[in-house]
């Protein structure tokens, strides 16, 4: 009876766990996304194509002009996230890209599709964003009473020429866990990890630093004395290397005189040597009060309206292939998902491994065909 118990409870899991959207790009994929009509007017809307990234055998939708806008979104059944972890999971290869973004975004199911743009409504933003050197992170943006709250924790990104799946789990306890190809990047509490709430404690509004605070580390000397003579040594003097030139005329030009130059001998201004203040009391602080307008909230992980997903970018750089988008709050589908990536990575860097070495067995053969050449010319030369 045990045993039976537990497989009717096994399969009620099973049969209400729910794959919300999924995505490979295969088919007849421009009937299921809309392109937005927001830049067409600018001339800055870029296009899209179907293709294989740079070592990939495996098509996704890949951006295909440089510098331009990328808008475009797909409907989802609208679906609550309440009770539930929610399972936002898609493959991304940056092509190497020089500054463009590769985040996709979960948005409320009255997302206008044909005017979609980078002020449209989201719940959730997540993935790549990569500028040059100083740029190079995967945001997690939630959405929260109206507001978009970046993660204050640095969640790395990865930019090469290899397909890697970005996996965003949100828990309804409020927890999440970002895994990048499999392995976890980022782990923490929406409470902690976001400035949603307002802080627990603020500054006591009515306490005021004392005016005899002394808050100054260090102070001038003052038994340090400025040695006799050290103002006689002027900041510049006349360039003593200096010589009239041959043309100069004293009656037309004036009397001439060698010009200045910095006075290496000069000691600049003289200032006491510094000592540690006997009357530092430290750096204040401020003390701090509970917040009245502090609340808490156990549903911040919480969504009730989805019901589109779409990619909003700014790439300068194209080339980004993107794939393998699911939305679920089944782990084991949302892995099988990722299984697929990893084994397309694998594939890439297996066929860059042969390309290298094509191209090295080229170049030898290069170096080769020259220093025969070059043997042969000598001989020549001889005769």
């Amino acid at each position: 009876m045990r045993v039976l118990s537990a497989v009717v409870v096994l399969f009620t899991v099973q049969a209400l766990a729910t794959v919300f959207f999924s995505e490979d790009f295969s088919g007849d994929w421009e009937s299921r996304w809309v392109k937005s009509k927001h830049k067409e007017s600018e001339g800055t809307a870029g296009a899209w194509k179907v293709a294989a990234p740079k070592y990939g055998t495996e098509k996704g939708l890949q951006t295909a002009t440089d510098a331009r806008f990328y808008q475009l979104s797909a409907k989802t059944p609208k679906f609550s996230n309440k009770g539930k972890t929610l399972i936002l999971q898609y493959a991304a290869n940056m092509n190497s890209i020089d500054c463009g973004g590769g985040y996709i975004k979960i948005h409320p199911s009255g997302l206008d599709q044909a005017n979609y743009h980078g002020d449209s409504v989201y719940n959730i933003m997540f993935g790549p964003d990569i500028c040059g050197s100083s740029t190079k992170r995967t945001h997690l943006i939630f959405t929260y009473k109206g507001k978009n709250h970046l993660i204050k924790k640095e969640i790395r990104a990865e930019n090469d020429d290899f397909t890697h799946v970005y996996t965003l789990i949100l828990n309804s306890d409020n927890t999440y866990t970002v895994n990048i190809d499999g392995k976890e990047a980022s782990k923490g509490n929406l409470k902690e990890d976001w400035d949603m709430l307002p802080p627990k404690e603020i500054p006591d509004p009515n306490a005021k630093k004392p005016s005899d605070w002394v808050d100054e580390r260090q102070i001038p000397d003052p038994n340090d004395k400025k040695p006799e003579g050290w103002d006689d040594t002027p900041k510049e003097i006349k360039d003593p290397d200096a010589k009239k030139p041959d043309d100069w005329d004293d009656e037309l030009d004036g009397v001439w005189e060698a010009p200045m130059i910095a006075n290496p001998e000069y000691k600049g201004e003289w200032r006491a040597r510094m000592i540690d203040n006997p009357a530092y009391k430290g750096e204040w602080v401020h003390p701090k009060v509970p917040n009245p307008d502090y609340y808490e909230d156990n549903n911040l992980y919480l969504y009730e309206d989805n019901g589109a997903l779409g990619f909003e970018l700014w790439q300068v750089k194209s080339g980004t292939t993107f794939s393998n988008i699911i939305v679920t709050d089944d782990a084991a589908e949302a892995d099988k998902w990722a299984q697929k990536t990893l084994a397309a990575q694998e594939a890439e860097k297996k066929a860059k491994e042969r390309q290298d070495e094509e191209e090295r067995k080229k170049r030898e053969a290069e170096d080769a065909a020259r220093k025969d050449e070059d043997s042969h010319s000598g001989d020549k030369d001889e005769l």
